[in-house]
Order: structure tokens, then sequence, then C-alpha cells
């Protein structure tokens, strides 16, 4: 990075799909009334599972943004996907046509893709026999659909593109596309990530590796990352999208900032399948590598948005990680797990954060990690506990880890 002068990138637009909000500002306002998303599993019968609680979208229409033909062809990953995908340029006011559709790209990660589809076609072959699969089955299916099908909608004809990097994949998007926008390679990307997981198999295959939260009788309060009670996370679904623009491009467009991309880590644990290395040594290296990145130190880090999923193995990591990357610091910032209020989204996950951790910066107010009652001794920051804050946002940093040992760290800060 350092045979070329490098691009200032900005943050133009935003949009989301959650559980707690099918828009930016219900998502938001949600975030900041510490309002629960998590309840009992509607999507399927799930009384035969021994998890039988989620963050599901709740009155998501995918026609509000695409015909019923197109939407009935889609896998319910890449109709949030492309929905917010549509919100955050719409929200950005770029406009994409002939002179520049080659200069705008997408990169939409996604952990796992079209599941239901999967399981539903697989019922489908062992009923009906193979000649019964639909002809949409793969192109529903696939992870990058996603990106591809936004591409479509939108007219974007630049770099496209999707990660597989489990609960990484939407924050790997994020910072691949704010590496093509500081190469050249882009004036704006549409990026981020999108899951919809919550099936009978993925919520069955999460069980069966204890990763999750079997608080039945209490829907509300099973997700509280760093608290000493903690038995797993929740899963959630859903979108999160961010318009990356040049900031040069951004100015002559006269277009809203809402903050200034500076930084991307990304390292590997290279330990084990699921569980985090012990200490937290690859995350603050992903840390490390963000604030090297965007060359700042850490006393200038005013926000994280932690990763917290609410596991056991987790939340201890994340936090040795951040005193392990920021010194004594670490104790002066304002941390938060808004997968309190979500669950855990998975691949989507990265991409609602960022939205939050953006938002946080342009209006100064820090969204809490509800549900922590009684935190877990070796979890000793300032989490935010159960009510938003007014606080100045200079700098923040958006934490995502993910099956495999992928770490990841954005880093944003307020413009100008």
């Amino acid at each position: 990075m350092t045979d070329y002068i490098r691009k200032r990138v900005v943050v133009t637009g935003v949009g989301a799909i959650t559980p707690i909000g099918n828009t930016p500002a219900q998502y938001w306002e949600g975030l900041l009334s510490g309002r629960n998303g998590i309840d009992y599993i509607s999507l399927f019968d799930a009384s035969s599972h021994d998890c039988r609680i989620a963050g599901e979208v709740k009155n998501f229409d995918p026609h509000e943004y695409m015909d019923r033909k197109e939407a009935k062809r889609m896998d319910r990953f890449s109709q949030f996907g492309v929905s917010a995908a549509k919100q955050a340029l719409l929200d950005a006011k770029l406009t994409i046509n002939e002179l520049n559709a080659e200069q705008i790209g997408v990169m939409i990660g996604s952990g796992i893709g079209g599941l239901k589809v999967l399981e539903d076609q697989q019922t489908v072959y062992l009923n009906r026999g193979p000649d019964r699969c639909s002809p949409f089955m793969i192109p529903m299916m696939i992870a990058n659909m996603a990106a591809g099908l936004t591409a479509i909608h939108i007219g974007a004809k630049g770099p496209n593109s999707c990660t597989v990097t489990a609960c990484a994949a939407g924050s790997n998007a994020i910072g691949d596309a704010f590496r093509l926008i500081q190469g050249g390679y882009a004036q704006a990307m549409i990026c981020g990530g999108t899951e919809a997981a919550i099936t009978p198999l993925g919520v069955a295959g999460f069980a069966a590796c204890k990763a999750l939260s079997f608080r039945n009788d209490d829907p509300a309060r099973a997700c509280r990352p760093f608290d000493r009670d903690r038995d797993g996370f929740v899963m959630g679904e859903g979108a999160g999208i961010l318009v990356l623009e040049e900031l040069q491009h951004a100015i002559s467009r006269g277009a809203r900032i809402y903050a200034e991309m500076v930084g991307y880590g990304m390292t590997c644990d290279a330990y084990h399948i699921t569980s985090p290395v012990p200490g937290g040594e690859g995350a603050a290296r992903a840390i490390r590598l963000a604030l090297k990145d965007a060359e700042l130190t850490p006393e200038q880090v005013s926000y994280i948005n932690a990763h917290g999923t609410s596991t056991p193995a987790n939340d201890s990591t994340e936090t040795a990680a951040m005193k392990k990357a920021l010194g004594d610091h670490a104790y002066k910032i304002a941390v938060s797990s808004t997968k309190s209020m979500t669950g855990h989204l998975l691949g989507g996950s990265g991409g609602i954060e960022a939205v939050a951790t953006v938002l946080a910066i342009a209006n100064d107010k820090i969204p809490p990690t509800i549900n922590l009652e009684n935190p877990d001794s070796e979890c000793d920051l300032d989490y935010v506990a159960n009510s938003s804050r007014a606080q100045k946002v200079e700098v923040a940093l958006s934490n995502s880890f993910g099956f495999g040992g992928h770490n990841v760290t954005l880093a944003f800060k307020k413009y100008p």
C-alpha cells in the first residue's frame, strides 16, 4: 500500500433490515432505546428443537423493493441484501447511469447463503425425485447471489464479489470494498453482509455444536454479552449495507457524509475450527492492524462495536484482545454489543454493526449492551450497560470474528 497515493473513502449511505427495524432509522431508534428483537421462532415449527428462540426480521415485505416474480426467485438472504442495498443507494442519493456504472461495484458477504432453498429442494428431491427440483435452486442457493442480484437491480457494473468468512463475512466485504476504492479500482461500492439461516437445519446445526443459548423460557434476556450468566449466542437474520465512496467523488456531487472509513485489519488465529485462540492474540492483531492502517493511536479511539456474541469463549477472549491491543486506554473506551438486541446475524452481523458504528459517529450516541446484569469478572471494560449514552465519538472500531479463526476490525472516524 506504499507504492501509490491511497484515496480517501467516506460513507454516504446506509441500509438495514434487522430484527429491531426494517429501515436504518427504525434500526437506530431500536438500538438507542434498547429494543429486544429476540423471541420464539415463528419461521418454522421449532417445538422439537433444543433451541426455540431467534432474532427474526418481522413484517418484512420484499415487494416494497422488487416485484413478486423477482422475489419468488430469491432466497430470503438475497431479498434482504437487495432491499438493504436499495435503501443505502437511495439514502446516498447516488444515481447509477451509463456514465458511471463501470465505476460502481457491489461486495456483499454471507456466511451460509440460501440454506432455506437448499433444505426445501432436498425435500422435493427425496419426495418427488430429481426431475422435480427447481431450475432456480442453484442461483437461489449460492452465497454470491445477493451481490449479483444487487448489481442486476441497480445496474452496477464495477467490481463485484462475495466474501464467505463465516461471521466475519460482512466486515470482510466492507474492508475489501474499502481497499478497491483506496486503490482507484472503483469510485463507489455498495457493501456489507446478509444472512437468513433461521431454518430447521441451521438452528439444529448450531445447537449441535453447543454454540446457541438454550434460554427458551426467557428469550428477551437470552442474549447477554459479557454477563457471567451467558450461555451462547442467539441466531439473527437480516442485512446491513454501506455505500462507500471516494471522497472527492462524494464532495463533487454534494453528498452527505456520515463518517470516513480509515482502517481495515484482518488476521487468522490458525488455531481451531470454532474456538478463538486463548488470550485473543489474533483478534488483537486485527485491531492493531486497523489502527496502523488508519494511522491512529489507541488513545484516539472513542467507541468499539464489539463482536460480543454472548458465548462463554468469545466475550472474555475479545475483552482480552481489546486490552492487549489498546493497553490501559481500553478501560476508557465505550464498548457495546448490539447483538444483545438483534441476535447474531452470522455473515450479516458485520454489515448491521458497521451501520451502527457509523451512526454512532454521526450522532455522537452510543448504543447499549442490554441484559448486562452480572458482569463476568473477566469482562471488566465499559460495556455501556443497558442504556444508550450521549458521548462525542471521534473514532470508532467494529470487530467481527468467525469460525475458522477469521478476525476483522474496521476503523471509522468523524468527517471532516
